[in-house]
Parts: structure tokens; sequence; C-alpha cells
């Protein structure tokens, strides 16, 4: 099964129906994930040598690192930071906030009023949870990055410096340094009509699929979103990119402003 070619598993689907879905069904989680990535990789839209954690990405695979493969990787950092079943605090929570689980807040870190936190999650040096956040599992909060009041985050990595700082929705996506999400972005996960998400890949600009139900958007370093602006699943943001104020975008953005 290790010599199928990218693509491999999607042919089957469209070819056989549900037959060629069972296929799918048999390989594991993370073989099924590395068949569809045709090359794309985290380093792709990210400077990981800038990181915290970066060089313990150590799969070259970009969609290892959301949803619940994410939180796979976020369960091994806390067992090396030593949290057990209940949060860890090293950093400074308002006596409000509720945390529940695996939960590490590292020196610096502050989490505001009202916030929830559930585990697995990881909230770095110097990063803020800000009042009335809601962070529902499986996310990692990179150092100096933000999570900003009323905002909502499932399955995702604000990597280093990345924020969303009001009224956002982040659901299973990629934050790369320095990103900047206007008031009211919305990266939406789920597509009205149920299936694998597919994406364009960047370079060679074939159709490929992420091999999951649910992914919103990858943004590279230094992209941004113009307030309320909506990215649909599947979407791609490569780095110092950026979408103009309330424009809905699906795609693959290479380069400049999508307006």
């Amino acid at each position: 099964m290790n010599g199928t070619q990218p693509g491999t598993i999607m042919f089957y689907e469209e070819c056989f129906g549900e037959i060629g879905g069972r296929f799918r069904q048999i390989l594991p989680p993370w073989s099924r994930l590395r068949l569809m990535t045709d090359g794309l990789t985290l380093r792709s839209f990210v400077d990981l040598t800038q990181c915290l954690h970066g060089a313990q990405c150590r799969d070259p695979n970009v969609f290892a690192y959301v949803g619940k493969a994410l939180g796979a990787w976020i369960e091994g950092l806390l067992s090396e930071l030593g949290v057990d079943a209940e949060p860890l605090v090293k950093g400074e929570v308002h006596q409000s906030a509720i945390l529940s689980g695996r939960v590490y807040v590292a020196p610096g870190a502050v989490v505001e009023p009202m916030a929830y936190i559930q585990g697995p999650c990881y909230i770095g040096p110097g990063a803020e949870v800000r009042h009335c956040a809601y962070i529902r599992g499986n996310v990692y909060v990179g150092r100096d990055a933000v999570v900003g009041h009323t905002t909502e985050v499932k399955g995702s990595i604000f990597w280093d410096g990345a924020k969303a700082g009001h009224f956002a929705y982040v659901g299973d996506g990629v934050l790369g340094r320095n990103v900047n999400l206007g008031a009211g972005t919305k990266l939406a996960n789920l597509p009205l009509r149920r299936g694998l998400i597919r994406l364009k890949h960047p370079t060679s600009g074939t159709l490929i699929s992420s091999g999951l139900e649910k992914f919103s958007a990858i943004l590279g370093d230094g992209a941004q979103t113009g307030c309320n602006a909506v990215l649909s699943p599947g979407t791609l943001l490569l780095p110092g990119t950026a979408v103009m104020p309330c424009v809905h975008f699906r795609g693959t953005l290479t380069a400049g402003t999508a307006r």
C-alpha cells in the first residue's frame, strides 16, 4: 500500500463510488492523509524555523496539523510538558475562566474573564485568550498569538504572532506566523455538500483532496483578512496575501489581494 500514488484513493472514489469509498476506509487514517497531499507541506506556508515548536512538526503532511490529527500532535507536546488529566497553569488565568481537561498555559500567557478552554490545548508564552473566547479542543495557540473576544476556535493552529482579535470563527485550519484576521472573519470548515474537501494545489494548479470532511483554510505567514471576510472550506492563502473586507473567498490565492 505504501507504493500507492497521490490521488489514487480519490480516483477510486470517483470511478467506483461506494466500493471505492470502502477501499479508502480500509487504510489507516495517517496513510489516507499522506496519499492526498501531492507534495503540499506545512513549510509551503509557514517558516517553522521561526516558530517555538516548529522543529517538532516532523510529519511533512500539512493536513496532519488540523482537526483530530492535530489533537494527537498536541497531546504529545502536553505529555512532554508534564500535563496530566488536569490543566497545568503557569501563566495568568482569571478566576471566572474555565479550563477543562489537558490544558497548558505557559508563563506570560493571559486568559481573560469568562473564557472557556477545552483540552487538549496549548497556550504559548505571551499569548492572549481574551474575554469570552471559546476554545473547543485540539487547539495550539503559539507564542504571542491572540484568540480574541468572543472568538471560537477548534482543531486549529495559531502559529507565533497570529491574531484573531474580534468575533472570529476558526475551525480546522492553520494560521501562519503574524497572520491577522479582521474583526468578524469566519473560516468555515464544513461545506453544504458533505464529502471530502478538495482544493487547488498552489503550484501545479491541479485539484487535490484534503482527505478531510472538515477543513477550512491555511493562511501563510503574514496573510491578512479584512473585517467580515469569509473563507470557505478548501481555501489556501499563501504568505503575504490578503482578502479584502466583506469578501467571500474560496480557492487558492498565490499572490496579491482578493477583492
